[in-house]
């Protein structure tokens, strides 16, 4: 769920931005927003594994700079908390892209004399947002929201390719690397292939709800 608001969140953020700036700045961030969504998962995740790795990674060399970490270090990947969060970060870094592109692509049809309307009366920047784009943009927002709740319920390598995400650290599991190491790595088929199917249950029900508010767009205006 957390990964899921980071992204919307996120993407909104950013297609705001773009429907804000030029067509020069439009296009820079555009295509640096195209390179992080065409990169490779398991790329991804070894970028953020060395960013926070607990020998040279940035984050403790930049920790250490500002007295905030000891000459120890911390090992990010033990505690299960720092784990996840850092498993966060990579999938809405890589997942943000789609959002802000497809909730830019809504935003080019609100018409602006709504936003110049509400302007002259005085509504702030949240008010015009509360009031003009969510309400109309809404099927896009549901949209995108269960998309990307799909996406992140069965995200694999940003778990899998993390220190102790290979089943030595059996916390840090979600269900698709649990059901990939309880089949594969200890060849328990028979558990293995029920968190698989558990696993298609839940992303079958979460997929039939979003067919529903795709072909029913009335129900949320």
């Amino acid at each position: 769920m957390i990964t899921v608001v980071g992204t919307v969140v996120l993407g909104t953020l950013v297609a705001l931005l773009l429907r804000a700036l030029g067509p020069r700045w439009r296009s820079v961030i555009i295509g640096a927003m195209l390179i992080a969504w065409a990169l490779p998962a398991v790329t991804g995740t070894y970028i953020w594994r060395w960013i926070f790795d607990p020998d040279a990674g940035i984050v403790r060399q930049a920790l250490q700079a500002v007295g905030l970490l000891g000459p120890e270090g911390y090992n990010w990947f033990l505690d299960r908390l720092s784990f996840y969060a850092i498993a966060a970060l990579n999938v809405i870094h890589h997942g943000y892209p789609f959002v802000a592109l497809t909730i830019y692509a809504g935003l080019l049809t609100v018409p602006e004399d709504l936003y110049e309307a509400a302007a002259l009366d005085g509504a702030s920047a949240w008010k015009r947002f509360t009031g003009i784009t969510l309400p109309i943009l809404r099927p896009v927002f549901a949209v995108v929201t269960i998309l990307s709740t799909i996406w992140n319920f069965k995200v694999f390598a940003q778990i899998y390719l993390m220190p102790g995400g290979d089943g030595s650290n059996p916390e840090v599991l979600n269900m698709g690397v649990w059901s990939y190491i309880t089949g594969i790595n200890q060849t328990n088929y028979g558990l293995g292939s029920a968190i698989a199917v558990l696993l298609t249950l839940v992303l079958l029900a979460i997929t039939l709800v979003y067919l529903r508010l795709l072909f029913r767009e009335d129900d949320l205006q």
